[in-house]
């Protein structure tokens, strides 16, 4: 066995030749002096195509960072002022900000990195068709496994580059309404009147209503007596919203002077006059409060008593109660004579009469 290894040892082919030898050699070294132009070009271009990725990277995300930061400066600038307070929100201005700074971030680094990886993918002569094909399909079943999360991230992004809502808002979002207090890519956290935190996705909300943005209207109801002087009580109530828009700080909630719009309702015994003004988003139930005391106050120095809605609208035009309606209607079985009592009266038993006792 030893001797048939030693002979298959010796079959396998090796340079019988010094001349031999040198022309592999000189094969070789020639291959090597043919492409090593190629490799050293392939692999600086390489080289060169990642540095110019890493670099540009840096560059628009610093550049990113730089425009976010300069942002929250702006808002930190106003932050305190009535302009702050009404459109330029610290904390709403930091999450949107930091929002679309992330994505923003986020996008540019796919975009980059993905297209100098397929560069230099292509430098190396590799087919890029089944990559891509494999990418695609890959795409496509994520985006059928995971469609809620892609829906719910879609619509954060336009949620915020919109700027639909922000942190401090007023909003109603079908599936529940408070205060948001986080606005984030796929979820939005809302504090509601009662303390409850909801979190909503963006991808249920269909419509959202912002009570916090544009202007909000205050409304006050004010009741007095039918017989009270109603020029008095307009020239009352008019004297009030000029005092009040004046004083701070309702001069700036106040944007325009308190209307009375008339009279909103007409009972046997009182009038509810209606009073409206334009305030800024969000403080329209203070200015309700605070109309109402003062209102209050000055119709008592004047003389003129408010009154109490009633209950219900209708009690006025409320018919009687109907005397019979307790009353049960009239049975057939009350009067003896009907068929229907004759039919219910027992059957007598039948008497039976003594007779002469029958012998054996």
């Amino acid at each position: 066995m030893f001797w048939s290894a030693a002979l298959a040892a010796d079959s396998t082919p090796r340079p019988t030749s010094l001349d031999e030898a040198q022309r592999t050699a000189n094969d070789a070294a020639g291959w090597v002096e043919e492409n090593w132009s190629v490799w050293l070009s392939n692999g600086l271009r390489m080289i060169l195509i990642v540095v110019i990725a890493v670099v540009m990277r840096s560059l628009i995300r610093r550049a990113i960072t730089k425009l976010i930061a300069r942002m929250n400066r702006t808002a930190q600038a106003v932050d305190g002022t009535a302009l702050g307070g009404l459109l330029v929100n610290a904390e709403r201005r930091r999450q949107r900000s930091e929002a679309i700074g992330s994505v923003l971030r986020s996008v540019a680094s796919f975009l980059i990195m993905g297209t100098a990886a397929l560069t230099v993918l292509s430098v190396l002569q590799i087919n890029l068709a089944p990559l891509l094909a494999s990418a695609g399909v890959a795409g496509v079943a994520i985006g059928f496994g995971a469609r809620n999360l892609v829906t719910d991230f879609l619509s954060g992004v336009f949620m915020i580059l919109e700027d639909q809502y922000g942190v401090g808002d007023e909003v109603d979002a079908g599936v529940a309404t408070g205060t948001v207090v986080e606005v984030g890519l796929r979820v939005t956290k809302l504090r509601g009147a009662n303390g409850a935190i909801w979190y909503v996705r963006n991808g249920e909300v269909k419509r959202i209503g912002n009570l916090s943005q544009g202007w909000a209207t205050a409304g006050v109801d004010i009741q007095v007596r039918s017989d009270e002087d109603l020029d008095r009580v307009r020239a009352v109530i008019e004297r009030v919203g000029e005092e009040m828009h004046k004083e701070e700080p309702w001069h700036e909630r106040l944007w325009e002077p308190v209307e009375v719009l008339g009279l909103d309702a007409v009972y046997l015994d009182s009038v509810v006059i209606r009073v409206s003004a334009k305030t800024m988003p969000g403080v329209a139930l203070g200015v309700e409060r605070e109309l109402r005391w003062r209102i209050k106050r000055a119709l008592d120095a004047e003389g003129i008593r408010v009154v109490g809605r009633p209950a219900d609208a209708d009690l006025e035009t409320e018919t009687p109660a109907d005397p019979a309606a307790a009353v049960a209607a009239p049975s057939a079985l009350a009067n003896p004579t009907s068929p229907q009592s004759q039919a219910t009266t027992p059957i007598p038993p039948v008497q039976t009469v003594p007779g002469p006792a029958l012998g054996k």
